[in-house]
């Protein structure tokens, strides 16, 4: 099916089972906590493997001249040392193709080395340790090249990108130029964010081998499919020659959206060896092998009367990419459509540099995007000495103000309005600085959040079985977020099973395609396939009972209408019965501009001695469209309101700008939020369904929680100290300098 139109009422909106929302348990929630689900460097399947250790570059820019692999190859149970002298051929690396994550990838392929940290030999052992002991041994000389690494300082030297995103990196309406200098009360005010790192719980990691000519990849993919090109046009053989598994994945944050040297030179060394490899990258590894977020610098310019009407908003975001690559953050996406102004005008810039490759991170654009937009509408609100809440209320739009369409579903006024009620923002004291315990200063702040909606094609295949089970299978993945939890409800729910008669075969590129996870796109497009293949089952079955599709219900193992009733197992019979889905974006998202809405509210204290910030508490509320489980939506809600907090407070991958690499590359010193820095926290989603997104009428909720989160957190410092911080984390230093700047 292709949504071209709104979704009719069905089976979903009866809800006959109870099951849309219901907080169900996850369903492979107890193979998981007894370590029964095998994530990838776990699996055991095919021959006794050998294990690989990457040996990644000691610089960020050059060439290798020599290298003395020797003692590597003598050294107990190797049996391979992979370097660009014996890698073989592979295709070259190519920024062609829509599909990014598609791109050939090429490891070891020459001597050039193009940032720290890139694998330039690969040793295989019959044990991991003996690997890992035998890459110490490998002795690598290089000449080094000067590099250029920081943004910061060269903003000039940026340039427009290419479209990316689904989105033009500039736009403009109206004149905003003219209107901003004619506004009454202006803003105009730069924001800083640091590099961030993904830090899933799993590390990254493949394990490979070959059957004939066919390779099988087990490792950690959010997209199977673009896993399964990347791999074969890489290896420069046909797809169907390439499968990936990635049935159970420890988070994946954008982070596992690529496919990296782990699974292709363990493909490489399995096809050379005749033997299954395994491998997987230390956590030091992943901060320089994998993607990251960029830095970001933004400028927010908003003009507006007295009254508070925004008459021209401006956002410009710079940010980099690999000097081989052309991603760029999209920072100031969301600004396009968030707040009404008759004069706008966005614009994105990318400087190339000799670092890592920067990619998607949880909530690309919105998440950084957010912390200065809504940080800069708090610093409008108080120079106006108009409440925050009430500000945004006055500027909200009646229709998109960029694509001039009217939104699907908008219900930011409410997330604010119900938000501030439910926190008690009332109480707030307007004047910063007001409340004390003690030594403490106490501050309240909020903001908007926005995360746009998606749709991306999908299939998937189901089957009614003789003993009235039935089998869903799609390549969809599940990256901790739930996908085996909440498909397993919609089949149930259209089938009328009790969710332990349905089996969900997920993360298998021989299966169904789909596009996987990511986005915030996989439960709608997925879940629609899903959604599609059992409305023809249905159908089947219906028809197969002599009973009208239209009259049919479908209850507890039967389906019943017009007299007639019949167990799905026996319409089954001993072959069963199968049908096929397929979803397609269609004109429903030219027709309407889809986000998802949400407002963070947060409390924090501030010690007035030492600087350091606690939150107290926090609360988002959301409207996202149908809930499919209450349990899991929250839970997605709550972690992306924690991966924000830590955007404000902690993240910070501390570039070394004389050698291109990040120095605080573990967990030890990338510090994220831990138990004890978030004491009180919760997430509500307002009854929403939205018949223009897809036909399960939800919307993305894996990103919209960390959208624009850490601004509540930075404006609430601002509330309890009046220090202004507009540099990405706050840390006690930029505090006690704006304590100090006070009292000069």
């Amino acid at each position: 099916m292709e949504m071209n139109q709104p979704a009719p009422p069905n089976a979903l909106d009866q809800n006959r089972q109870g099951l849309m929302g219901k907080p169900l348990d996850r369903v492979d929630g107890r193979l998981k906590v007894t370590g029964r689900a095998p994530y990838a460097y776990e699996v055991k399947e095919g021959a006794r493997p050998a294990y690989g250790w990457l040996v990644e570059a000691s610089i960020a820019k050059g060439r290798v001249v020599a290298i003395d692999s020797q003692a590597a190859e003598r050294a107990p149970g190797v049996i391979l040392v992979m370097t660009h002298r014996n890698a073989p051929k592979q295709a070259p690396f190519s920024l062609e193709g829509e599909d990014r994550f598609a791109r050939p990838r090429p490891q070891l392929d020459d001597a050039t080395v193009q940032y720290y940290g890139e694998p330039v030999a690969f040793v295989v052992a019959e044990t991991l340790e003996q690997a890992r002991a035998a890459a110490r041994l490998v002795r690598i000389s290089y000449a080094a090249e000067k590099g250029e690494y920081e943004l910061r300082p060269n903003l000039s030297r940026a340039e427009k990108p290419k479209g990316g995103e689904g989105k033009e990196p500039d736009s403009t309406v109206g004149d905003f130029a003219g209107a901003f200098a004619g506004a009454p009360v202006r803003l105009d005010a730069t924001y800083t964010t640091p590099f961030h790192i993904h830090a899933q719980m799993e590390p990254h990691a493949s394990l490979a081998w070959w059957e004939g000519d066919k390779v099988v990849i087990h490792c950690s993919s959010q997209l199977l499919e673009s896993a399964q090109k990347c791999v074969a046009n890489t290896l420069q053989i046909p797809n169907e020659k390439v499968r990936i598994v990635s049935r159970y994945i420890g988070g994946g944050f954008g982070g596992k959206l690529p496919i990296y040297g782990d699974a292709l030179l363990a493909a490489m060394a399995s096809r050379q060896l005749n033997r299954p490899v395994k491998t997987a990258l230390t956590r030091q590894q992943m901060f320089h092998i994998t993607t990251h977020r960029s830095e970001t610098v933004q400028r927010v310019r908003l003009g507006a009367t007295r009254e508070g009407v925004l008459t021209a908003i401006g956002h410009e975001a710079w940010s980099h990419s690999a000097r081989f690559d052309d991603f760029y953050e999209t920072a100031a996406k969301q600004t396009r459509s968030l707040y009404a102004a008759a004069n706008r005008m966005t614009q994105h810039r990318v400087l190339k540099l000799d670092l890592p490759v920067s990619d998607s991170t949880r909530a690309p654009g919105e998440a950084v995007g957010l912390l200065a937009l809504e940080c800069a509408v708090d610093e409008l609100a108080n120079q106006l000495q108009i409440d925050p809440v009430e500000l945004r209320l006055r500027n909200e739009p009646k229709q998109d103000p960029e694509k001039n369409i009217p939104y699907s579903t908008r219900q930011l006024v409410q997330c604010l309005q119900e938000g501030a009620t439910r926190f008690g923002w009332s109480k707030r004291k307007s004047q910063p600085g007001q409340v004390r315990e003690g030594r403490w200063l106490i501050g309240m702040g909020m903001c908007a959040a926005t995360r746009g909606n998606l749709l991306r094609p999908a299939k998937c295949n189901v089957k009614m079985n003789g003993d009235g089970t039935l089998t869903a299978k799609m390549s969809m993945t599940d990256i901790g977020t739930g996908s085996y939890t909440v498909f397993t409800q919609v089949a149930a729910e259209m089938m009328g099973l009790p969710p332990d008669k349905v089996s969900m075969q997920l993360g298998d590129s021989d299966f169904p395609e789909t596009a996987g996870s990511g986005g915030s796109f996989g439960a709608a497009s997925a879940g629609s396939a899903l959604y599609d293949a059992c409305e023809k089952l249905r159908t089947r079955l219906a028809q197969g009972a002599g009973i009208d599709p239209a009259q049919a219900q479908f209850a507890d193992g039967k389906v019943t209408g017009g007299g007639k009733t019949a167990t799905l197992a026996g319409l089954a019979g001993a072959s069963g019965v199968e049908a096929d889905g397929e979803i397609k974006p269609g004109e429903m998202e030219k027709k309407y501009s889809q986000q998802a809405y949400g407002a963070h509210f947060a409390e924090v204290a501030v010690d007035m001695e030492s600087g350091e910030i606690r939150l107290r508490r926090m609360l988002g509320v959301f409207a996202a469209g149908r809930i499919l489980n209450a349990k899991t939506a929250r839970s997605q809600a709550i972690g992306g309101m924690i991966w924000g907090i830590g955007n404000a407070l902690h993240e910070e991958a501390v570039l070394d700008a004389r050698h291109g690499f990040f120095v605080n590359h573990d967990l030890a010193e990338y510090h994220v939020p831990a138990h004890a820095d978030i004491p009180a926290i919760d997430a509500y989603f307002l009854p929403e369904v939205d018949d223009k997104t897809n036909p399960l009428k939800i919307k993305g909720v894996g990103e919209l929680g960390i959208s624009g989160a850490g601004a509540a957190v930075a404006n609430a410092v601002f509330n309890a100290t009046g220090v202004r911080i507009r540099d990405y984390p706050l840390t006690l230093d930029k505090v006690l300098r704006g304590f100090a700047l006070q009292n000069a």
